[in-house]
């Protein structure tokens, strides 16, 4: 648990240098309460001008909202076996836990809830809404455990995507923020219900990637597992043409699930397991609030 709080502070006063200065609104959501109108003055976004009001007054008018009182956040979060996965500066999973923190960490402000599902790993985990980052890092704390222990031999299926996103939806039932994390690998059975979420809440899918799920190094003949189902592959990476066609295919395999994903009207982010992973998680979070 000291680990997990001392990382907690780490993100959270990096989330707050990234996103310190003018923005425009301090929560994930965008706001809905109508707080006024007034003239429109020089700079006003004209996207929020009033016409009804301009017409009658024959002057420009823009509408002034505040953001949401009490916005509730859900995060979908994945801990299958493939996210165990990493070979560079952290696990896919090490990532995963970072996202969450930081989003715990902005979701929690004021009177904001956040509330958790977690799928794919011995067991699945529900967090029902609540303020505060405490019941996250609680969170993060017993997955840490479950990953640790053997799982019983009567142990059901693991939950899929398909299923957390379905239970999220069930549960969900007032408008707000619903962030997925995890890596996106596997089959598309769980595009139905992500697009049930998309048309009643704001969706945004954090995709955590690794770049040797990308490319094959040279490095002789190699036993390729899939954590997943244990299905193993020998292959000789000694060849260039098969290590062409193995990239060509994931990066064609990737962009089929960018393209799915904004079909669905989900917002698409990818963090990698090499490098800074907070600035461009933190970029792209003021770029889509400025285009809102």
């Amino acid at each position: 648990m000291g680990v997990l709080r001392a990382l907690d502070l780490s993100v959270r006063h990096r989330v707050e240098g990234l996103l310190a200065g003018d923005h425009p609104s301090t929560t994930l959501g965008r706001g809905t309460e109508l707080a006024q109108v007034r003239p429109y003055q020089p700079g006003d976004d004209v996207r929020f001008i009033d016409w009804s009001v301009t017409a009658r007054t024959t002057e420009p008018h823009v509408r002034v909202h505040v953001a949401e009182r009490s916005l509730t956040t859900w995060l979908v979060l994945d801990t299958s076996a493939s996210m165990q996965f990493g070979t560079a500066d952290r696990t896919k999973a090490d990532l995963a836990e970072g996202v969450a923190l930081a989003v715990g960490h902005l979701a929690c402000r004021g009177a904001n809830r956040l509330a958790v599902v977690a799928f794919g790993g011995p067991r699945s985990i529900t967090l029902p809404p609540a303020q505060g980052r405490a019941g996250l890092l609680a969170l993060l704390a017993a997955l840490r455990e479950v990953e640790g222990s053997p799982a019983p031999d009567n142990t059901p299926a693991a939950e899929t995507l398909a299923d957390a996103l379905a239970r999220a939806a069930r549960l969900n039932r007032q408008r707000g923020l619903v962030v997925v994390v995890g890596d996106f690998r596997g089959g598309r059975e769980w595009t139905t219900p992500m697009g049930q979420l998309c048309r009643r809440h704001d969706v945004l899918a954090v995709e955590v990637r690794d770049r040797r799920e990308q490319e094959l190094p040279d490095v002789g003949e190699l036993w390729l597992v899939d954590p997943e189902t244990g299905r193993q592959l020998r292959v000789d990476t000694r060849r260039r043409s098969l290590r062409a066609r193995f990239a060509t295919a994931a990066e064609a395999e990737r962009a089929a699930l960018a393209s799915e994903l904004a079909s669905l009207g989900a917002d698409h982010v990818v963090l990698t397991t090499e490098g800074d992973w907070l600035q461009p998680l933190a970029s792209f979070l003021l770029r889509r609030e400025r285009q809102r």
